[in-house]
């Protein structure tokens, strides 16, 4: 099975009200309408990291430096309905950065309580791993979507694989 390569960087800190997680309401392309994780594709000759800096800041003008990253694992997605959209997905959270996030043309970003997630917003996956690595754990997850491309027809949690927590 062909997977296009995806990351994506949570960024995080403590905000007036606990932990605060960046996300942004997506303006264009896959996703558009959507609250999503910051990020976007694996560029050739880039590696995850090399990309998530770049998607970072060309969607929040946010500068990260590789030392900044955490590996908070991966996530599979699988659409059978469509499976040009399956994405092997990369994930990282930072706790340092440089500068404040600004909207884009793609992204308009936005803080979020970490125990008030705005999943009703979010693609219906987010809740079957996100607070998983919001909590500073590591996931390997496969999810497979039904046929309508929204809902979630499986999450399964990869354990004993690099990686792996229960979700």
């Amino acid at each position: 099975m062909r997977y296009t390569p995806v990351t994506l960087c949570f960024l995080l800190r403590e905000g007036p009200t606990g932990s605060e997680v960046l996300l942004g309401l997506k303006q264009t392309g896959f996703g558009r309408g959507k609250i999503v994780g910051i990020g976007g594709h694996v560029e050739p000759g880039e590696t995850d990291a090399q990309a998530v800096i770049r998607e970072v800041l060309e969607e929040t003008a946010v500068v990260l430096r590789h030392e900044d990253l955490s590996d908070a694992g991966t996530v599979r997605f699988v659409f059978p309905a469509r499976p040009e959209w399956n994405m092997a997905t990369r994930l990282f959270t930072a706790r340092t950065w440089h500068g404040d996030p600004v909207p884009s043309d793609e992204i308009l970003p936005e803080w979020f309580n970490v125990e008030a997630l705005p999943v009703e917003r979010m693609w219906q996956d987010a809740d079957h791993w996100l607070p998983v690595v919001l909590e500073g754990r590591r996931v390997n997850v496969v999810v497979t979507m039904h046929t309508d491309n929204e809902s979630v027809a499986s999450s399964e949690s990869l354990l004993g694989q690099e990686g792996g927590q229960g979700c």
